[in-house]
């Protein structure tokens, strides 16, 4: 599931998007100002931020640019909701960062699917598409891993990660940065936990022939590796 953190000072519009995203399967968080909607970032990163401009304290504007500056939000997907309308604010607001931009009043159904595309572009690894890998197969719609028809028992932090791994193959990714994108949080909990799920989660893959897919990278991280050592 998605969490979209929706900044906006309106209650009625605020609610009004909330609304529409739970039904179409996101988690929604509210954030009323400019301080509240950096706190909920630290605290959680979400997959997609939709950002009013015109907020108490912090502008959305200067929200956006200081999210583009700093290397752990760097990549947060960045939708603009805002009355300006002008094309000099649009440029502006792209220029800061936004990943898209829509003007109010807007259709809900419009915004929707601008979430989508940009939850596509941005966060693949967000959507409920099933990814199969080497005979691996994961589906996020129905919490199944298998291998070649075989179930795999897997707990529920153990599918966050393996679902992580096999939308990013290939790519070593560090302690911190698993748990900022499989936990959401890389403050609060100890990186050495990753450790511990990774061994969780070779142990489960273990029973499909599939543990070495989890490769330890020597003092970068781990990765998830597409090709299948031959066997002896």
């Amino acid at each position: 599931m998605s969490r979209v953190l929706v900044v906006e000072d309106e209650a009625a519009i605020a609610e009004l998007i909330a609304l529409n995203l739970r039904h179409a399967g996101f988690e929604v968080v509210l954030a009323p100002d400019g301080e509240a909607a950096q706190n909920e970032v630290d605290r959680v990163l979400p997959d997609l931020v939709l950002l009013d401009w015109m907020l108490p304290g912090t502008s959305g504007l200067n929200l956006a640019k200081r999210w583009r500056g700093q290397q752990r939000t760097k990549d947060l997907p960045v939708i603009m909701l805002t009355a300006r309308a002008e094309e000099t604010d649009k440029v502006a607001g792209l220029d800061a960062g936004a990943d898209d931009y829509l003007t109010k009043p807007f259709s809900t159904q419009e915004l929707m699917a601008r979430v989508r595309a940009v939850l596509r572009r941005k966060a693949p690894q967000a959507l409920d598409s099933a990814v199969e890998i080497a005979g691996l197969r994961l589906d996020p719609a129905t919490r199944r891993v298998s291998c070649d028809e075989q179930d795999v028992k897997i707990g529920p932090t153990e599918f966050k990660l393996l679902h992580f791994f096999m939308t990013h193959p290939e790519r070593v990714h560090s302690r911190a940065q698993l748990l900022d994108r499989v936990w959401g949080d890389h403050v609060f909990i100890e990186e050495r936990t990753v450790d511990v799920h990774v061994k969780r989660l070779r142990e489960a893959l273990s029973s499909v022939q599939r543990s070495q897919m989890i490769e330890t990278v020597r003092g970068a991280g781990y990765r998830l590796t597409q090709q299948l050592a031959n066997a002896a």
